[in-house]
């Protein structure tokens, strides 16, 4: 009976091993399946494996093809297989898959010899399958999740060898193994030897391969470790079954000594960094939120996406830019300094708020919250002497010092700024940008910050009265007593001749005029320019109390050398993919003309009086050559320094201050002729005279056919006569909103201007299309014997007060020297 039995048991053992096995096979298969479906998370689709996009930065270009710099999540970019040396395949191939050229994605022998020794002979990764994990973005995990990882790193690892050749295989994996953070093998043969990736040596493709092993082989902070890691690479390229070396080579190249070329990537150190993180960043991001990627069906996304970024700025016009802030900002830095030595503390004392803030928005103080220490013993340790480093007009931009961390933040705030800025105005492309004395300590760009601009708004002003009231250089602006405001106050200074009145930039002029004109047509005409701030609805607008960016500014001067036409500033040329296909080109300009020709030539004329005998004279110590044109503009107290000019080619600005306005140059110095002005004039040489660019072919302003018979611009000797027409030169700073009404400015509704009685001038549309000679006003000499539009002073007072009656007690200010 026993026997008969056994029989049984046998054949139950047996259908139970065949039931595992099938059972196991199925779940296996099931497993496989479930995970190829993403049932344990998202696989790649066969679309998506056949056209694979990896993280790629986005490269900004000059218009002279030189690299900016990046927008990057990982600092990653993508070249061919025709594009990396030899040696660096050979010595991964060599070090982490000798048989790649065998296998199919899976390497059964390499993955028994790890299971075996238990990882201690090399893992069971090949090349195929670690691009698996790098493109599902795994790798880490307790065993059981690596294990259902490894499935699904083995099914994309087939699937990628069924739909890639072993070039492309292998072209994908360099293109996106890390080393440290930097992503793919051509910025990391560029960070640590400075060369493509086309054009590594043995050992510096060894030092690399080193490195994928871990973060521990980097060269720079483990020399000694990557040495070793070197030579065991150089030795698996001899014991490979490739060959790819032999045992003599391998010796002599061991023998060499660890040599890298190290530079850190530092966007501080690329091309033009306030323009690139700051309006162009802007840009772009608005650009890709209104974009879409026809291959993903999503947005475009900058610091993935790998696009190319062509952009206006000439790579030596920006270095000529940044010389010339380099050149002129110690200078004035040490005026500044020699009056804060005497009056320094004493500024100080009234704002304690202000260094308070600073002090909470410091690291410091973050830090020392986070660590629960109460903010009295914060504030002490404020007043507690470290060493630290500061900024300093030296070589490196820095120094080492002992300072404590409150009399840090006065140094600081105590550093005169500066934004500067060049484009053409007939295209309207942005040449170079400069927002700051010092990218890596001062990362806000003064070029799109807002800052009143002074007498540099004067040209607006002109520009509307002879466009609007016929005015030409000749006509006679009155001098003497201006009044203004609700409770009527007055100023005094000098008249002259129009050309006189804007060459030394005297305010009762513009005040006049605004007058004249009424606020609400001069603001406007300021809007149609190209000035979007908010503007002062009050006379004050006349004399540059308004906060406008340099870029506004700039655009609203490219009328004037650009015969009439407003041109909008443009700073990308064009944007492509990473594969070169352009999806979007910006060279198409962007302008409208705003005044006629020949009143854009008389505002040269008057502009280039400025240079020529007035308040920006001092330009002609640059040996520019071309003729120049502008206007400089200072704010009271020289808070603000302002140059705007011009020559028949380019145009650029330049302004100077500290961020905070009460910190200032109260005295000896000239203002915007002093503070800024010199900039242009270092830049405007260099760029005239380097002769691979552009500039020089056009040295003088064409004047219009129709005004070369005008009496006052035929002879220079008679302009020059017109122009040296004037009274004292004596006027206000630039005042400010409340200076022109006794209203708070907040209390003010902006959307109705306060007007003066007298109505505005309208246009004189029958003269804009003749020349000027032909006003019965003017003498053959080109002397305007009446003005156009006669300011009557008595019509400015406020609504209240009729002529005749009696007057109000009117207060008179003492005059303060003339706004340069």
């Amino acid at each position: 009976m026993k026997n008969k039995k056994q029989p049984k048991t046998s054949n139950k053992a047996v259908v139970l091993l065949w039931r595992l096995f099938f059972g196991g096979l199925i779940a296996v298969v099931l497993i496989f399946a479930l995970a190829n479906f993403g049932a344990f998370g998202k696989m790649p689709s066969l679309t998506e494996l056949e056209n694979p996009e990896a993280d790629l930065a986005s490269e900004v270009y000059t218009s002279d093809g030189k690299l900016m710099g990046k927008y990057y999540s990982e600092n990653r970019s993508e070249i061919k297989y025709n594009e990396i040396s030899p040696n660096i395949i050979h010595a991964l191939i060599a070090t982490e898959d000798q048989n790649f050229y065998d296998h199919s994605g899976i390497d059964a022998r390499a993955v028994a010899r790890a299971i075996l020794k238990f990882g201690t002979a090399g893992g069971g990764s090949p090349i195929t399958q670690q691009l698996a994990k790098m493109m599902l973005g795994q790798g880490r995990g307790n065993v059981l999740k690596r294990g259902v990882e490894k499935i699904k790193e083995w099914i994309i690892a087939v699937k990628l060898e069924r739909n890639f050749t072993k070039e492309e295989i292998i072209t994908l994996y360099l293109n996106r193994a890390p080393w440290g953070n930097n992503y793919g093998i051509r910025n990391a043969s560029k960070t640590y030897f400075q060369k493509e990736a086309i054009d590594l040596s043995i050992e510096e493709a060894a030092v690399l391969v080193g490195m994928l092993k871990g973060f521990i082989y980097e060269p720079i902070r483990h020399p000694v470790a990557a040495l070793n890691r070197r030579n065991t690479v150089i030795d698996r390229m001899v014991d490979t079954k490739q060959q790819y070396l032999t045992e003599s080579q391998a010796t002599k190249l061991k023998a060499k000594p660890l040599i890298t070329n190290f530079k850190k990537v530092d966007d501080a150190l690329g091309i033009a960094p306030y323009f690139r993180t700051s309006a162009l960043a802007d840009r772009m991001k608005e650009w890709c939120n209104t974009h879409k990627n026809p291959k993903t069906g999503e947005n475009y996304d900058l610091k993935r996406g790998g696009l190319k970024i062509y952009t206006t700025i000439n790579s030596k016009m920006q270095q000529y830019a940044e010389e010339a802030v380099i050149q002129h900002m110690p200078v004035i830095q040490k005026k500044l300094n020699g009056l804060l030595r005497s009056n320094g503390d004493r500024m100080w004392k009234a704002r304690e708020n202000i260094i308070e803030h600073a002090m909470k928005s410091s690291e410091r103080w973050k830090n020392m919250v986070e660590d629960d220490i109460k903010p009295e013993a914060i504030r002490k340790s404020f007043l507690v002497p470290v060493r630290m480093k500061v900024f300093a007009w030296n070589a490196k931009r820095e120094v080492d010092t002992v300072m404590t961390p409150r009399d840090s933040i006065k140094y600081h705030k105590q550093l005169m700024q500066t934004s500067f800025a060049a484009m053409d105005p007939k295209t309207g492309e942005v040449k170079c940008w400069v927002g700051g004395i010092d990218f890596k300590w001062f990362k806000f760009d003064h070029v799109t910050a807002s800052r009143q601009v002074g007498s540099t708004i004067k040209p607006l002003i002109y520009a509307l009265a002879v466009q609007d009231a016929g005015y030409t250089p000749s006509t006679m602006i009155e001098g003497g007593p201006v009044q203004y405001g609700k409770e009527v106050r007055t100023f005094s200074g000098g008249g002259g001749t129009l050309a006189n009145c804007l060459a030394y930039s005297k305010n009762t002029a513009s005040v006049r005029m605004t007058n004249m004109l009424g606020v609400s047509r001069v603001i406007e005409f300021a809007k149609s320019v190209g000035i979007s701030a908010k503007l002062p609805p009050y006379a004050s607008i006349a004399l540059g109390a308004a906060e406008i960016p340099l870029l506004q500014m700039l655009q609203s001067y490219t009328m004037f050398p650009n015969k009439g036409f407003n041109t909008e500033p443009t700073f990308i040329s064009r944007i492509e993919d990473k594969n070169g296909n352009v999806l979007e080109d910006f060279t198409q300009i962007n302008s409208r003309q705003l005044i006629n020709e020949q009143d854009a030539f008389t505002m040269v004329k008057l502009m280039q009086g400025v240079v020529q005998i007035g308040t920006g004279r001092s330009l002609n110590n640059y040996d520019i050559p071309a003729q120049k044109a502008g206007k400089t503009g200072t704010t009271n107290d020289n808070t603000d320094g302002w140059f705007i000019g011009y020559t028949p080619e380019l145009l650029a600005g330049t302004w100077v201050g500290c961020d905070d306005p009460f910190i200032r140059i109260y005295a000896g110095t000239s203002g915007g002729n002093e503070m800024a002005l010199p900039k242009w004039g270092y830049f405007m040489k260099k760029v005239y005279a380097d002769k691979t660019l552009p500039y020089g072919r056009m040295s003088e302003f064409e004047e219009p056919a129709e005004m070369a018979n005008n009496p006052i611009y035929a002879d220079a000797n008679n302009f020059n006569d017109i122009i040296s027409q004037g009274g004292e030169n004596i006027d206000h700073g630039n005042g400010d909103a409340t200076d022109f009404t006794d209203e708070p400015l907040e209390d003010k509704p902006t959307e109705v201007p306060v007007e003066s009685d007298l109505a505005p001038v309208k246009p004189d549309t029958s003269s804009r299309n003749k020349p000027k000679d032909n006003n019965p006003a003017v003498k053959p000499d080109g002397k305007t014997t009446v003005p156009p539009a006669k300011v009557d002073d008595k019509k400015v007072l406020p609504p209240a007060v009729k002529p005749g009656d009696k007057k109000p007690a009117v207060k008179t200010e003492k005059p303060k020297p003339n706004e340069y």
